[in-house]
């Protein structure tokens, strides 16, 4: 056991398997690698995996909880949370080809408005703060002198796995997008934009319980 941290083994493979479910961070990195390369999606990943260390620090300094049990607290992100996947949802069906590209990519955007971006969508969906506080501490032992420590160490664990998972996605997703017809990538835009709004309204229906 290290740093009062049990069954090692079994959180990276859970973690690893929970990375793999699809939901709002998986799709805005497909969505930006597909129609901006993997640059795009790789600052995509970085914004959502640093989005994961806040959660983590949050969770570790008990913040987490707050959303756990204010209601008042948990409407203010939940509707934040949704209100900006719904824009970033817009954004997407409204975004317009860069001229003369030989695939569909959108208007280039900045990789740091690409991180910010992503880091928001994740900073704002209390599912994640809500994943951190019920999953992690399941791992850490109930003697362990530094139960803050253990939590920020398995934290940086999975969000480091969480790496071999989103960078591919990424990958795989410039690849595709590179042999999409103008037409096509176009749609796959407005595809990943009316998904992102699904997204919000599922979160805007989202409770604690």
């Amino acid at each position: 056991m290290i740093a009062g941290v049990h069954d090692l083994a079994l959180f990276i493979a859970a973690g690893l398997l929970l990375n793999l479910t699809p939901g709002p961070d998986m799709a805005y990195i497909a969505a930006r690698s597909a129609t901006g390369g993997f640059r795009d999606g790789a600052a995509a990943v970085l914004g959502i995996t640093s989005g994961c260390f806040v959660h983590a620090l949050a969770a570790a300094a008990g913040l987490s909880a707050v959303l756990a049990t204010s209601a008042t607290a948990f409407e203010i992100v939940k509707w934040c949370g949704a209100a900006y996947l719904f824009y970033a949802g817009i954004r997407l069906i409204a975004a317009k080809r860069a001229p003369n590209a030989p695939a569909a990519l959108l208007v280039p955007a900045a990789p740091l408005r690409i991180f910010r971006e992503a880091l928001l969508i994740n900073l704002f969906n209390p599912k994640v703060a809500l994943f951190f506080l019920a999953f992690v501490p399941q791992f850490i032992a109930i003697d362990a002198p530094r139960k803050a420590f253990a939590f920020m160490l398995l934290g940086a664990l999975f969000n480091f796995n969480s790496l071999f998972v989103n960078l591919p996605v990424a990958w795989l997703a410039s690849r595709a997008g590179q042999r999409l017809r103008a037409t096509r990538a176009a749609w796959l835009s407005r595809l990943t934009g009316g998904l992102f709004i699904v997204l919000a309204a599922r979160l805007g229906a989202l409770s604690r319980d």
